[in-house]
């Protein structure tokens, strides 16, 4: 269950306003973000522990009620994002005015939130996450195009990886160099790890293995949640996110830290996998179409099998490599690793997911973990076991999402220095201080 401090009021909003959307995983990573830095930075501003991400407010005076402000915050970015939705964000936001001891305290703390979420609305008001999204798949063996069963859909966001970033300094500051080091479609397709690739998941993914196990069947849909009217993959992650706050039992400022970290990764992995996804030269298929037209990839050790079936009923409509979902999973995990400073919170975790083919499988809504990093492991093998990934898609994204998830920490949301200190000025600190300056 999710706590009942004000952070898990404003994410179980935003996971509801998620099934409503529907859609790709990006932008829903971005609304995460802008969500979560307003959370924080409000609540910073009251409690002054750590850096905040972008606002830096002088101390309200001690009418201001913390969750109050808070609330008023998230109440504001979702409201403008959605106002579709304002009635549902209305309701969230009374419920919070329980806090409010006076008409002057609920006022002074709705205009700090306030102040705070439009200044985050206007750092991310020109980002480029509405810019043109224009996409022309191409037709040579690799090359991603629409998948089965429809055909028709069209691809996902192809230019988010040119989206202003959250941590990163560029969209590409992490990207691989090439697919497994293959810098052109035939090297890779002729390649030893792509034939490896193929083999795997044509047996494992397919509809009617004979291989997976009950146990690969569960993980694979656990993770997914690839269908509208579920949280999405970024919401899932946000979902845990709050489950695991809860278990290890943080406050409602550590709680706010905690979302700020993993949705920021999370928001900068989205830029990261799609950068590589679209804006490289290699722009792979799914498996979906590499196994059913694997007599034209110029390789005589896959073969092709023009009536294979993935596992999951649709491919993602966007290339396979890297895998987005590899991506998020492990810059969220990296992020809850820094944040506890060890790979778990020294007590077993429960985590749920609401996919509806995992609900199918009669076995609950939930798996146990002992650590962060086999969280990551999972979500990234998941999806060969579904079908819709070459392994190397996963090995990758796991990579780069480490990666961001690591920069990130070490970059932003540390402890405000004490005065006069420049050994305390690290995880976070510099990048604050140049940020102040800038």
């Amino acid at each position: 269950a999710q706590g009942t401090n004000i952070v898990h009021d404003w994410n179980t909003a935003y996971m509801d306003t998620i099934r409503l959307e529907g859609g790709a995983p990006t932008p829903v990573s971005r609304v995460g973000a802008m969500l979560f830095t307003s959370i924080y930075d409000t609540v910073m501003a009251v409690e002054r522990t750590h850096i905040p991400y972008h606002v830096k407010m002088p101390k309200p005076g001690p009418d201001v009620s913390m969750d109050l402000a808070a609330s008023k915050a998230a109440h504001t970015v979702l409201s403008s994002l959605f106002p579709q939705y304002s009635a549902m964000y209305d309701d969230v936001l009374n419920n919070s005015l329980r806090h409010a001891s006076s008409p002057a305290q609920r006022n002074a703390s709705f205009m700090l939130g306030e102040h705070v979420a439009n200044q985050i609305i206007a750092l991310r008001a020109n980002d480029g996450h509405d810019g043109p999204m224009d996409y022309t798949p191409g037709t040579n063996p690799g090359d991603w195009r629409p998948t089965p069963p429809d055909f028709e859909m069209s691809p996902f966001t192809p230019k988010w990886g040119k989206v202003t970033p959250w941590a990163m300094t560029s969209g590409d500051q992490f990207r691989p160099n090439g697919v497994m080091g293959y810098t052109n479609m035939a090297d890779l397709l002729a390649s030893q790890e792509y034939t490896d690739a193929f083999n795997e998941v044509k047996e494992l993914g397919s509809k009617n293995s004979a291989t997976r196990t009950a146990e690969q069947t569960q993980i694979g849909f656990f993770w997914a949640n690839d269908v509208d009217g579920t949280y999405k993959p970024p919401g899932q992650k946000s979902n845990i996110t709050g489950e695991i706050a809860v278990q290890a039992g943080l406050n409602t400022a550590e709680t706010a830290r905690l979302f700020a970290m993993t949705s920021v990764a999370m928001a900068d992995a989205g830029v990261a996998a799609w950068d590589a996804k679209y804006l490289t030269d290699i722009d792979l298929w799914r498996p979906i179409t590499g196994i059913r037209e694997a007599d034209t990839d110029g390789n005589p050790n896959t073969i092709a099998d023009p009536t294979w079936e993935a596992l999951n009923p649709f491919s993602p409509p966007f290339p396979a490599w890297v895998s987005g979902h590899a991506t998020f999973g492990a810059a969220h995990v990296a992020a809850l690793i820094a944040f506890f400073g060890q790979d778990g919170i020294g007590q077993t975790m429960t985590i749920t997911t609401e996919d509806p083919f995992y609900l199918e499988l009669g076995v609950g809504n939930s798996r146990e973990y002992e650590d962060f990093t086999t969280m990551a492991l999972e979500n990234w093998r998941s999806r060969i076991y579904i079908g819709v990934h070459w392994d190397f898609d996963g090995l990758e994204g796991n990579l780069m999402g480490t990666a961001i998830g690591e920069w990130v920490a070490a970059n932003y949301f540390g402890i405000i220095p004490a005065p006069g200190s420049a050994l305390l000025l690290g995880l976070g600190g510099l990048a604050a201080a140049r940020r102040r300056r800038a």
